[in-house]
């Protein structure tokens, strides 16, 4: 099921948006979409390498993450 929401951004944000649109030939809710989900998941990988640099402080960087999830 999609739902529709309004954002508000600036006028030279919505430049670039409509400059990749183009460029990419996306629309705009593609690309918000899609930038959407990459913040979301980076987002759980922070707080996945949080809790883990707690229990194990020998985890420092993204590829010790992705070592240890893989």
């Amino acid at each position: 099921m999609r739902e529709t929401i309004t954002i508000s951004i600036p006028e030279e944000i919505k430049k670039q948006l409509d400059k990749i649109t183009a460029q990419e030939g996306k629309t705009r809710s593609g690309i918000i979409r899609e930038s959407l989900r990459d913040y979301l998941f980076i987002r759980q990988f922070r707080s996945l390498r949080k809790r883990m640099m707690e229990k194990s402080p020998c985890v420092y960087t993204d590829q010790d993450i992705f070592n240890r999830v893989s």
